[in-house]
């Protein structure tokens, strides 16, 4: 795709294909989040975007450290977050490699995870004392999730003690945002099931990216980030009652 957009008739030319096949491997493309549906042709989502730039740039060193630093800052969050949970807690896991972390450092802990993360899925499949949920839905090859209205449908018959979100985005008037419209509403969803939000995002997250409105910092009870986030946001936290810890 040049600048990551691609007209129908174009990628028909260049794949040797019938423009009815490209308009419905699109459309299963889009439905998965890998793209986005325009009129006549698609584009690369927002997150696609991202990810390409981070495979151009993997060779170079600047790349490389920067990426073992962010792995770093959420590791160091992954164990503030978990020392959060009591035993016998009942805890949901949203998306992302921050929560699948936070499930590496719950393991032999007397435990319920409820997620539809399969990160999380593989952290914890062999471990006898967590008990394990597994939320249904589509599956998203891409992103190791299940989402669609299976997974909204199952949520809705649970309540849990705790939510670990993860988010693209805390802008400075303290909306929490997302940039992918098949994770919003799974996450809004987990949301309204917990008793407490815990919203983890490191300071890379402030303002981060996305437009969709997941909750305000007025819905989150305990906010996880790292030394770098910015601090006008972490105190919009504070004066509505959340408590920030720092990682």
């Amino acid at each position: 795709m040049t600048g990551g957009v691609a007209s129908v008739r174009d990628l028909a030319e260049r794949l040797q294909v019938s423009e009815s096949t490209i308009r419905r491997d699109l459309t299963l493309l889009d439905r998965d989040g890998e793209l986005i549906r325009t009129y006549g042709g698609a584009a690369l989502s927002l997150r696609a975007n991202a990810e390409a730039a981070a495979e151009e740039a993997v060779t170079e060193d600047p790349f490389a450290v920067a990426a073992s630093h962010d792995m770093a800052m959420k590791e160091a969050m992954a164990i503030r977050a978990a020392e959060l949970v009591a035993d016998d807690s009942v805890v949901v896991l949203d998306i992302g490699t921050s929560t699948s972390l936070i499930a590496r450092h719950l393991r032999g802990r007397p435990v319920t995870v409820i997620t539809s993360n399969l990160a999380v899925l593989d952290e914890l499949r062999d471990d006898d004392t967590v008990r394990l949920v597994m939320l249904g839905g589509v599956l998203r090859r891409n992103y190791q999730s299940l989402v669609g209205s299976l997974t909204e449908t199952a949520l809705r018959q649970i309540s849990a003690d705790l939510l670990f979100l993860s988010c693209t985005g805390v802008r400075a008037g303290g909306h929490v945002v997302d940039d992918m419209a098949v994770e919003a509403p799974i996450k809004q969803a987990m949301i309204e099931v917990a008793d407490r939000v815990v919203l983890v995002a490191a300071e890379t997250k402030f303002p981060g990216i996305g437009s969709l409105r997941l909750c305000s910092l007025s819905d989150v009870d305990v906010l996880v980030t790292t030394t770098g986030a910015d601090p006008r946001t972490l105190d919009l936290c504070r004066q509505a009652g959340g408590k920030v810890i720092t990682a």
